[in-house]
């Protein structure tokens, strides 16, 4: 976390980040506790990182709580935010983070799983704005970020139902933009490119020097990259960008 950004501009704010257990989603969390915000860190499965991040959150001086819910699955993401909007009044900011990917060649994709990376990733992001967008344009004011990939802007082998989820995210994050930006919410989207976290650390070198080689900033990203811009994203500085896909790549995608 950016100690030096802990300027509470976020204060009184509630911050919901889906996904926000481990990886990029933490680094949200752990950044959007540091303006302020109290953050509702949700999980599918992963309960005890997601009192981790709380925990830290609270020794930090921050407020978060951890929250359950499938986002794939509408009935669950509405009474999710129904708890959450009566326990705390309101969802000012929401950051649709979780994600999942199982990857595979077409010709031996299964269905399931095409089906499955698409609820999770595309699905989720539609079921979470919808469930907050009334109270947010009740209110005139909200801030929505989705959290798609590079891979949605490239294409990649053994990644279509990846890539055509994450890229669907960009098409929603338009519309939604369009449909919500007279009531005072914005809508956009983040495309990380490739980032230090559980999943790129299973790369073997010669993986790793093949995609440092395609990134001009020479580097794998950090968690915090992309976490710096969700949050300016989520602030009051940021009232007149909306409907943007914002690359946090190194120069890999331009």
């Amino acid at each position: 976390m950016n100690q030096n950004s802990n300027n509470e501009t976020l204060k009184g704010k509630v911050a919901v980040v889906t996904g926000g257990s481990r990886g990029i989603g933490r680094a949200i969390c752990e950044r959007l506790a540091a303006a302020g915000a109290k953050v509702i860190v949700n999980y599918s499965r992963s309960s005890g990182a997601a009192d981790e991040v709380v925990a830290v959150i609270k020794d930090r001086g921050g407020e978060s709580e951890a929250v359950q819910f499938d986002v794939g699955n509408a009935e669950q993401v509405e009474a999710a935010f129904k708890d959450i909007i009566s326990s705390h009044g309101a969802v000012h900011i929401l950051v649709n983070n979780a994600g999942i990917t199982s990857d595979s060649l077409l010709v031996r994709a299964k269905t399931e799983d095409w089906q499955r990376t698409l609820d999770v990733n595309l699905s989720g992001c539609f079921y979470c704005a919808r469930a907050v967008a009334k109270a947010m344009m009740k209110a005139r004011e909200g801030r929505i970020v989705n959290v798609s990939s590079v891979i949605g802007q490239t294409g990649n082998a053994g990644q279509a139902a990846y890539s055509a989820s994450k890229a669907g995210i960009f098409g929603l994050t338009k519309s939604l933009a369009k449909e919500l930006a007279s009531r005072g919410v914005t809508v956009n989207a983040v495309a990380p490119g490739y980032i230090a976290t559980e999943m790129t650390e299973g790369l073997t070198e010669d993986l790793k020097q093949g995609i440092l080689d395609q990134i001009p900033a020479n580097r794998i990203g950090d968690a915090v990259d992309v976490a710096e811009v969700v949050a300016f994203l989520c602030e009051p500085r940021s009232a007149y960008v909306t409907g943007q896909v914002v690359g946090v790549n190194g120069g890999m995608y331009m």
